[in-house]
């Protein structure tokens, strides 16, 4: 009996002495890194703020728990976590990039401009932040800039469907409507099933007075999606009054005007993380949901109370020694 009774304690001591793995800070935040590649981002979050628990101006702790932060939603909090690891270290890029993208989820858009060129500094090969810095140009109603921007995002990603179309919209919105149909073009040849740049290239077909071009993109628009209200309505209205006006389609008189000529960009939402140990997360286009990470190799994590056990298991070893020395 005493032998086994020794041989138990033994292995409740092995079978947890791995849980001694996350007791200083770097290993904490090493935790947490993996954790964001693992797209964990809660438990990347108690990663980090372990790690600060032990080291407040951990830098690389700071950072990471800005680009979690980010993920979870809190911008606030991503961005001051962000502001704290560029005071420790000032060309920190995953702080960088998190200072970035809060401001811009915080629609703070000349600020987020201003970041992401900082960020570009160090940074100029990912697309994910030139979109952003591009939708945040159109808010600040620059235009031009908005067209850079997305140009140096469509070159790095060729085939970026929304981008495309956002570089479309951004050319409409500068009057340079020509080059807005060479980017719808380009983005109905990536998806041809794409009812929204086919509707807004027969906006800017409309303007440039080509209504029988026109009222095919519309057709194209709603033969991909019958229930496209905005396309139904632009063709409607621009068919009704080029009837009002005798137009033919050759006419080249002033152009039946659209209310909804609008240039309104999809909004992209870009969470490409910089780490030390991991690639960018997947950019998510067209909704405000941060995208999760394809998931890679995790890297074992052990709970912050396992040493409590080891030494319960340590405890118990001991007792059953004193037992034996005792029964000899």
């Amino acid at each position: 009996m005493r032998y086994t009774i020794l041989i138990l304690s033994l292995l409740v001591l092995l079978l947890f002495m791995p849980a001694v793995q996350a007791e200083d800070t770097n290993e904490w935040t090493a935790l947490g890194n993996s954790a964001l590649d693992a797209g964990k981002y809660s438990d990347a979050l108690t990663y980090f703020n372990n790690a600060l628990a032990q080291d407040a101006k951990h830098a690389t702790a700071l950072s990471g728990k800005a680009t979690a932060l980010n993920a979870l939603g809190n911008f606030t909090a991503a961005l001051e976590a962000a502001d704290a690891t560029l005071a420790l270290r000032s060309k920190d890029e995953r702080a960088m990039t998190a200072r970035a993208l809060a401001l811009y989820c915080l629609q703070r858009w000349s600020e987020a401009v201003t970041a992401y060129d900082a960020m570009f500094a160090f940074q100029p090969n990912l697309p994910g932040p030139y979109c952003n810095q591009g939708y945040a140009y159109m808010q600040l109603n620059n235009s031009a800039s908005a067209i850079v921007s997305y140009k140096k995002c469509t070159a790095l990603d060729t085939t970026n469907l929304m981008e495309w179309n956002n570089l479309g919209l951004a050319y409409m919105a500068n009057g340079e409507y020509q080059n807005a149909i060479s980017a719808f073009d380009t983005a109905t040849a990536i998806t041809i099933s794409n009812a929204t740049s086919w509707n807004n290239k027969g906006k800017a077909y409309v303007v440039l007075g080509m209504y029988n071009d026109a009222l095919t993109c519309f057709n194209k628009a709603l033969g991909i999606d019958p229930n496209f209200a905005e396309a139904r309505a632009n063709k409607e209205e621009m068919t009704g009054k080029m009837q009002a006006f005798h137009y033919s389609a050759t006419t080249v008189a002033t152009p039946p005007t659209l209310n909804r000529l609008g240039t309104t960009p999809v909004t992209p939402v870009s969470q490409e993380t910089i780490t030390e140990v991991t690639t960018t997360v997947p950019v998510v286009m067209d909704t405000a949901t941060v995208a999760t990470t394809v998931p890679v190799a995790k890297k074992t994590t052990f709970s912050p109370l396992s040493p409590a056990i080891v030494v319960f298991a340590l405890i118990g070893a001991a007792v059953a020694g004193a037992y034996l020395v005792a029964r000899k």
